[in-house]
This record gives C-alpha cells, structure tokens and sequence, in this order.
C-alpha cells in the first residue's frame, strides 16, 4: 500500500495537469470546429451577456481558443500561474447560466438540468487547479 501511495504522490500532479489540459484542449476544439454540444448553453449566455454585441460565430471561436490556451499552458508548469488565472476568468463565466439562465440548467430546486451538471463538475476542475496552485506556492517557499 506504501508504494502505491508514493506512486500517487509523484504522478498526482502530473495527472491533473493532463487531465485538465485534455478537458480544455478537447472541450475547447469542439468550439472552434463548430460541433461542440455546448453551443446551445453558450448562445443562450452570449445573447444575455455584453458579449451580445460580438457575433456568435466569432465569440465561439475565441471562446473555444481560450480554452484550448488553458489547457496548453497547464501542460507546462512555468505557465501554470498564467493557467490559473485564465481558469479563474473562464470559472466566473461558465457558471453564469445558473444564475443568468435558470430554466436551462435547473429543473427545481437543487436539481440541474444536463446543462447544469456540465457546469456543476466544474468544481472538480476548480479543486485541481487549486492543489496545482498550493503545490507551486509549497515550492517556492
């Protein structure tokens, strides 16, 4: 069991650095190809928001490129402050349309829609960042 567990220490990181980088990177591409099942949610949010005043088309774009950004810069770790940050921003969006579009992603009360769990599992991605983060503020002490 000790092994195991040191082999968990020393691959940790890496993992979710990778596993991040896939879900952005990948997520990401869809958008910009023009096939992403997320399109609906993000042309609902686009049409609410100050982004309104962008055409969809070139928004998506642009959104789908920030995310593939996110997930390269991951992959490195002299980029991961700039990753996290970038994550920050895009996390603040993507969970506007729980509040911004309610009969989207709620069916009632603390029960999402598809669309609502899709954002709701951000939190994972949120707890990676932050043991990324707490790693790099660990080393440079």
């Amino acid at each position: 069991m000790k092994n195991f567990i040191s082999i968990c220490k020393n691959i940790m990181l890496p993992a979710l650095r990778v596993s991040i980088a896939v879900v952005f990177v990948w997520f990401g591409w869809l958008k910009v190809i023009g096939i992403s099942p997320a399109t609906p949610l993000v042309k609902a949010l686009h049409d609410v928001t100050i982004v309104s005043s962008i055409s969809f088309d070139t928004f998506m774009i642009f959104f789908g490129l920030f995310e593939v950004l996110i997930g390269i810069l991951f992959l490195l770790k002299k980029t991961s402050k700039i990753a996290i940050g970038l994550l920050a921003i895009h996390m603040v969006t993507t969970i506007l349309p729980l509040f911004l579009l309610p009969k989207v992603t709620w069916t009632g009360f603390l029960v999402p829609t598809l669309e609502g769990q899709y954002i709701i599992k951000n939190l994972v991605i949120i707890a990676a960042a932050i043991t990324i983060a707490g790693h790099m503020h660990h080393k440079e002490k």
